[in-house]
Order: C-alpha cells, then structure tokens, then sequence
C-alpha cells in the first residue's frame, strides 16, 4: 500500500477542488477548501476501498463515507484503522453490482486504481455510475495502456523499484482515456454522464512526490458529471 499512500494526497487535492466547484455551481453552496470540513452534507461511496486510504480523508473533510471491497479481509482491515483513529466511515465487504441491485445512490462514486482490476471493465463502470445520484458526480483513476506505461508501471514500479509486487498490474488490462469516457458514456442510467474534466499524474524523483499533470501516458484521473433529471 505504501505506493498508494503516496499516490493519495494529489487524489485527495484534485477530487476536493472537483467537488467543491461542482456543487458549489449545482446548488449555491459555499465551501471553503482549507476547511476541514470542506465536503460537509455530501454522501460518497468509495468502491474498492481496500484498507481506507481514500475513505478516512473524505470523511475528516465532513463527507458521510461508504467503503466497499469484495474482500472481508480488506474491509476487517479499514474498520480496525477507522476504530484506532476515529474516523466515522461505514465499511460492507460487498460489491458494487450488489449495491446497485439494490438501489443505492451517492452524490459522488469513486473507483480509484480499481478499473484496471475487474475481469469486466465496461460492466463494472455501468454498475459503479448507476450508483451517481442526479447532478452528482463520478470519479475514477486508471492507469494508461501506452509502451510508456508499460516502462514505467511494469517494469519500473515492479520489477525495478519494487513499489508494488511483480504481477499486481496486467498491461493488457490498462484502459485508455477513451475507452473510460466511452463506458462511462455509455452507462445507460438516464440522465447519463459527461466527462467534466481529467488530468494526469506524474512522479517526481527528485520531490519523491506526486502530482498533476498533463502527461496522461501512464497515471491519470477523470471525472463525470451527471446530468439533473429533465422534466
């Protein structure tokens, strides 16, 4: 987890100021992004949430958090780090068909570094934005499927750097910015989707830090808008 911890404070930055100018042009509100409570009365749902390394900052800036994991194991682990920090975040080893299945609606869905995992990609895309309430709004980080990626996410982060174990990442798996855009498109829940912006992530050796970027050719981020309901 260590490279995602590294990874989590530009995701956190970027999906903040996204929400903030979102809402705050949907319905008048104002918030103030050095708040700390900055994401007060907003409902999201972490897909994939692993151990909570996304989850707990969203719910310390006021959002009301749902973690969900398919593995019992990941979301034991995200309860006992919630419990020894306080954080209020409701975590269900379940998935996301499931909670689709039943009806569930978020004003924001994220499915981070998660995309290029499933077995069925435009499937899970559909599942995860039917869950988007009406004017809310979809986020999703992926890795790209580029010779540059591949150097990089394989090879360097792998098997040179080790920041991850060799054979967590499948290149044949990474998803372009267009593929994303066209299942997110195409998530037949009406009202549907559009792309409201995206942005890349690099790293810096010299900062041992992240952060955006306009190189999307390995790490990026997108995020979706949907559309109120028409009368």
């Amino acid at each position: 987890m260590g490279a995602l911890h590294q990874l989590n404070p530009v995701r956190v930055r970027w999906m903040r100021d996204a929400m903030i100018d979102h809402f705050a042009a949907l319905d008048g509100s104002v918030r103030d992004q050095n708040s700390f409570r900055s994401l007060e009365g907003l409902t999201i749902l972490d897909v994939g949430c692993g151990g909570g390394i996304l989850s707990e900052p969203l719910a310390r800036m006021g959002a009301k958090v749902t973690g969900i994991d398919p593995a019992p194991g990941n979301v034991e682990i995200a309860r006992a780090h919630a419990a020894q920090t306080g954080v209020d975040v409701d975590y269900r080893a379940v998935t996301v068909e499931s909670l689709a299945e039943a009806g569930a609606r978020f004003d924001v869905v994220c499915a981070m570094e998660v995309v290029e995992h499933v077995r069925e990609p435009g499937q899970f895309i559909q599942s995860a934005t039917s869950l988007v309430k009406p004017g809310g709004l979809f986020f999703a980080s992926t890795l790209n499927r580029t010779l540059k990626s591949f150097a990089l996410a394989i090879v360097g982060a792998e098997y040179v750097l080790r920041w991850v174990a060799p054979g967590t990442h499948s290149w044949d798996k990474f998803v372009t910015p267009r593929e994303l855009e066209d299942w997110i498109a195409a998530g037949g829940v009406y009202p549907g989707l559009d792309l409201y912006a995206m942005t890349g992530m690099a790293y810096s050796p010299w900062n041992r830090s992240w952060d955006v970027s306009r190189d999307m050719d390995v790490n990026y981020m997108v995020v979706a808008r949907r559309l109120m309901q028409m009368a």
